[in-house]
């Protein structure tokens, strides 16, 4: 298997994650369900634009389809991201602390990483709630016959961004920083506070069009 994420066959991503490897994990899966959204609402948004019965709403669709196109770029990187952070924070680990200084060098570079594999997922929560809003126009004026792949694309929205915030809260169990910590706590439950109600709305909207 590849070690780019992103270069494996679907196939072999499945066996490895159903292998007794470390990676990869949770996180790059949060990332890549995200990624998966994002890139079911470029669908959507390229089966409505240049169609003559949605001509009024082709510019807005446009500019959902590129800021989908960069959410999930952002996401596809954060899935290898946090497969790359996990490998460094495995090799700090195992540094040695026969010493004072071996034991205090090893416990910094611990802490710099682990700030590091706390920040990767909290970017990939941000990046999969960002595309939430681009739902509901979508839902609502898109093409009526993939409206369901809008609300597919905000239920994995909705696993996305809680399967990401969950490692950060364990990571930050190990990190000294408690101003950081604190702060990445308060962006965290930022990012929870109205998710449940926005996918709601969106399967409201889809269900109405689905009845026509």
């Amino acid at each position: 298997m590849s070690d780019k994420l992103l270069e494996t066959t679907v196939g072999q991503f499945l066996d490895r994650l159903a292998s007794s490897a470390p990676t990869p994990g949770g996180g790059s899966v949060a990332a890549l369900t995200g990624a998966m959204a994002a890139g079911l609402i470029t669908m959507v948004c390229d089966l409505t634009i240049g169609k003559k019965q949605y001509a009024d709403f082709e510019a807005e669709a446009k500019t959902i389809r590129e800021r989908a196109e960069a959410y999930r770029a952002e996401l596809q990187q954060l899935a290898q991201a946090d497969i790359d952070v996990f490998n460094q924070l495995s090799a700090v680990y195992k540094l040695p602390r026969t010493t004072e200084a071996d034991a205090a060098s090893r416990r910094a570079a611990i802490q710099r990483v682990m700030r590091q594999a706390t920040e990767i997922p909290l970017r990939t929560a941000r990046a999969a709630s960002a595309l939430l809003p681009l739902c509901a126009p979508l839902a609502r004026y898109g093409n009526r016959t993939a409206v369901t792949d809008v609300a597919a694309a905000a239920l994995l929205i909705r696993a996305a961004v809680p399967a990401a915030l969950i490692n950060v809260e364990s990571n930050l169990t190990v990190i000294e920083d408690q101003i950081f910590a604190r702060e990445a706590r308060a962006q965290a439950e930022d990012l929870l506070i109205g998710l449940e109600e926005e996918v709601e709305g969106v399967l409201t909207l889809t269900r109405t069009r689905l009845k026509g």
